[in-house]
């Protein structure tokens, strides 16, 4: 991208349609749970919090959580590089590779609800949601990346 092209108040309108479709993929994930496989909604108390696979869902706990770091890691190099370049791509790179990230721990949930009756995935969606939250779009980080003369 060109900074000398792109406004940034477009810029930031444009990021903010891009992280609302993604956003509203994540409740479209729990939809899809819901239709497709309702009995996982239906709370047992007497099942185990972990479910029977629990070093399945322990060691998808785990991914979640190092891949929510990596996120978050990843989106800041970007930023810094967006601003060392003064690139405005760079910041549109950093929100959708964190955002991307945030949607795989939604999609771990997603598949431990399929796969093993995991009735606790909510929580990874929660989780994705969350994580989508903190990679909000912000002027901020536009304006740091602008082009200055």
């Amino acid at each position: 991208m060109q900074n000398q092209k792109i406004n940034p108040d477009d810029a930031y309108q444009t990021f903010m349609v891009i992280w609302v479709g993604l956003f509203v993929s994540q409740f479209l994930f729990v939809g899809l749970a819901f239709f497709i496989k309702s009995e996982v909604l239906r709370f047992d108390m007497s099942k185990p919090l972990l479910g029977e696979n629990a070093l399945v869902v322990l060691a998808l706990a785990a991914i979640s959580i190092v891949d929510l770091a990596l996120s978050f890691v990843l989106r800041k190099k970007f930023l810094a590089q967006s601003v060392a370049e003064q690139n405005i791509g760079l910041v549109q790179t950093a929100m959708i590779v964190g955002c991307a990230l945030a949607e795989v721990i939604s999609l771990i949930g997603l598949f431990l609800a399929f796969a093993f009756n995991y009735q606790y995935f909510f929580l990874f969606s929660a989780l994705g949601m969350l994580a989508m939250v903190l990679h909000l779009p912000r002027r901020s980080d536009i304006a740091a990346a602008s082009f200055k003369m």
